[in-house]
């Protein structure tokens, strides 16, 4: 063949392959057979390898090739991504309905659209090819995830009817299906690794993968809903933009209904409200819109939100369930916790089994009964929480809890200091708290030793290759392979680690020798001492040997620790226990201090305290503090009057509440953002 006909069969073969990916992928209506469509790729693939010079960006066999990144590139939107007001009642979405009403000074039509639970996207093509993917990021600038969006079936590499040649962004919500979720959490927790939350959390921390590969393999799906710059497609109401979408080769969410009334926009939301578990994929509320572009154009922005949208946001998930039993846990300090073990159900996107019922104090206080049946839900659509008893179906067999007076674990005495509501196990040897210790010394806030689950943890003690902290030190790759977890294969052969995630585990524990101080402080568990104390010694003292020759009065001096504390402390750098185990860090590599830097520059946070609560949707609270504290500000657990600013993100707590009564300044997530790229302290 020529190789202009070689070029030319090329360049079929992408629209063919484009055009019935868009039939199965994002119709869901397939012409081809499946070896039909394989056989078209494959014919591809091999005139790409004969003329490499033919591959291009736009084919459907790029979809992941991009190496590993170490970072992700900051992309600045073409026009700001705004986060919506909610609607938290069908009251409160009635009263914006006719304020709009009210605010036109006419009869309005809107759109009301399924408000997917996943992450924002933004997408930008440049003569109908896809150039670039970036994420919401504080709604000016995202970040660069083009590679990683490629993996995605159900986004399009090159726009094909109305958008064909179109240069153009469009924006939408990648998320993950259900059932991926599920099949994604099973293949966590049968790896030992920590299992997500939710699919938003789930489709958020795949698409920021640095491998693209990784995010290959998680079946994330999307739904476009905006094209931005409208107007130039000739686009004039919101139904319209989703029309065109659609025709141009992307998924758009099929459940969209325009509404004249009020009336019509409450029926919308009632059914979905209804119908949202039957749904393949996590919905989380209704979006409602003015659909005319120019009424929106009329109608304008505040300074966080369009005035012409807003998110009715269904009422926390609950479901009734059956109480079988309330047991105990045995924490790291030796506190015993009661919690809820009941038939499993599914709740806000995933399937909860147990929840914490807290103290025996609060147990009392909700009347519940062993037994019972119980209404759960997840807090903050996150935390497993025991709602009360449904007292109306007690049948009498129902039975109350009792806490016991020896540990679950060791059998030893349980002490409840005088006013206070935990009760504690006073064997400082006791199994549970040990392994509780060691999976805290490799969680998250601590030293970080990434994919050392509890799962994995358990079965070292249960071997007798872990006993505190320091023999995680000690661990090899060739020990790490051969650890069994507890699990046969059909052979009957025993299920172990093996090399790939051995050799990860390593490379993870040797990475923790080197994380800050305050993070080993941390990770020592020493009671009273928290990420913030941690900080605010390692700032002090710039070493575990200078804390550990501190004086009480020395430690009590220090910013934010007071004599409760300071005498904990103490008491912790006393016992010839802890001193011998600090000397075992030493000796394996743990950096135990931390150079002081030159001096710098004032930074321009420097002078003002942060106090986070909520939940943030781009970042961790962890991450935003170090951020702020990168930047010279101090951030701390509590309110007060010497507090600069309280960032509150979804379902804050009590921490909000004391910011009004102190009349502590209040910031947003997004002014957050502004304040981390700019540099520039939110204004008071």
């Amino acid at each position: 063949m020529a190789e202009a006909d070689v070029a030319k069969r090329a360049e079929k073969l992408r629209e063919l392959i484009a055009y019935h990916s868009w039939r199965y992928y994002v119709l869901d209506d397939p012409e081809i057979s499946d070896d039909a469509y394989d056989a078209l790729v494959r014919e591809l693939e091999q005139i790409e390898r004969e003329h490499p010079e033919l591959v291009r960006p736009d084919s459907p066999t790029q979809r992941v090739g991009a190496p590993p990144s170490d970072q992700f590139a900051p992309v600045r939107h073409s026009q700001r991504m705004y986060s919506l007001d909610n609607a938290m009642d069908e009251g409160e979405l009635v009263a914006w309905l006719e304020r709009t009403t009210r605010d036109l000074g006419r009869p309005v039509r809107y759109v009301c659209e399924l408000k997917i639970d996943g992450s924002s996207i933004a997408l930008t093509y440049e003569g109908g090819v896809l150039v670039r993917a970036a994420t919401r990021g504080d709604g000016t600038t995202g970040e660069d995830v083009t590679a990683n969006v490629r993996t995605i079936k159900t986004v399009p590499l090159r726009l094909i009817g109305p958008g064909a040649g179109a240069t153009v962004e469009v924006r939408g919500e990648v998320y993950m299906p259900k059932a991926s979720f599920e099949r994604l959490n099973e293949a966590q927790e049968a790896a030992g690794l920590p299992v997500f939350a939710n699919p938003r959390n789930a489709a958020a921390g795949s698409v920021r993968q640095k491998d693209p590969s990784v995010t290959a393999s998680r079946d994330l799906d999307t739904f476009l809903y905006q094209v931005v710059e409208p107007e130039r497609f000739g686009l004039a109401t919101q139904h319209e933009a989703l029309e065109w979408l659609r025709a141009s080769g992307f998924k758009v969410n099929p459940d969209v209904r325009v509404c004249a009334s009020t009336d019509e926009v409450l029926a919308f939301c009632r059914e979905a409200l209804e119908r949202r578990h039957d749904l393949p994929y996590e919905i989380d509320g209704v979006v409602v819109k003015v659909d005319s572009f120019a009424e929106q154009a009329e109608l304008g922005f505040t300074a966080k939100a369009p005035r012409w949208a807003i998110a009715y946001k269904f009422p926390p998930e609950e479901r009734t369930t059956k109480l079988l039993d309330i047991r105990v846990s045995v924490g790291r300090t030796g506190a015993l916790t009661p919690y809820a073990v009941f038939e499993p159900v599914r709740v806000a996107g995933s399937t909860i089994a147990r929840a914490t019922l807290h103290n025996a104090d609060e147990i009392a206080r909700k009347g519940i009964l062993i037994g019972d049946t119980i209404i759960v839900r997840k807090a903050g659509d996150v935390i497993p929480e025991v709602v009360g008893p449904v007292v109306a179906l007690r049948d009498g067999s129902e039975r109350p809890f009792v806490m016991p007076d020896a540990c679950p674990s060791c059998g030893s005495p349980v002490w409840r200091p005088e006013g206070e509501a935990v009760a504690r196990c006073v064997n400082a040897a006791c199994p549970a708290q040990r392994l509780e210790r060691l999976i805290h010394w490799a969680s998250r806030g601590a030293m970080d030793i990434d994919g050392m689950g509890e799962e994995i943890i358990a079965r070292l003690v249960d071997e007798g290759l872990v006993a505190d902290v320091s023999d995680f030190y000690r661990l090899s790759e060739e020990r790490l392979a051969a650890l069994p977890l507890g699990r046969v294969k059909k052979d009957g052969s025993p299920v172990v680690l093996g090399p790939v995630v051995a050799a990860k585990l390593v490379g993870s524990i040797e990475a923790s020798k080197r994380r800050p101080l305050a993070r080993l402080l941390f990770g020592l568990g020493i009671r009273h001492v928290g990420a913030t104390v941690a900080e605010a010694l390692a700032d002090a003292f710039g070493s575990v040997d200078a804390i550990a020759a501190a004086s009480a009065e020395d430690l009590a001096a220090v910013e934010g620790v007071g004599p409760v504390i300071a005498a904990s402390v103490r008491a912790f750098f006393d016992n010839a226990d802890n001193r011998a185990l600090i000397e075992r860090l030493k000796a394996a590599g743990v950096a135990t201090s931390e150079e002081r830097p030159a001096e710098m520059g004032e930074q321009p946070l420097s002078g003002l305290t942060f106090v986070l609560t909520g939940a943030l949707s781009s970042m961790t609270r962890e991450q935003a503090a170090e951020a702020l504290k990168a930047m010279g500000a101090k951030v701390t657990d509590s309110v007060s009057k010497k507090t600069s600013f309280v960032v509150v993100g979804e379902s804050p707590g009590s921490k909000r509440d004391k910011a009004l009564a102190l009349g502590v300044p209040i910031i947003g997530e997004e002014e957050l953002l502004r304040t981390l790229s700019t540099g520039q302290p939110p204004a008071a």
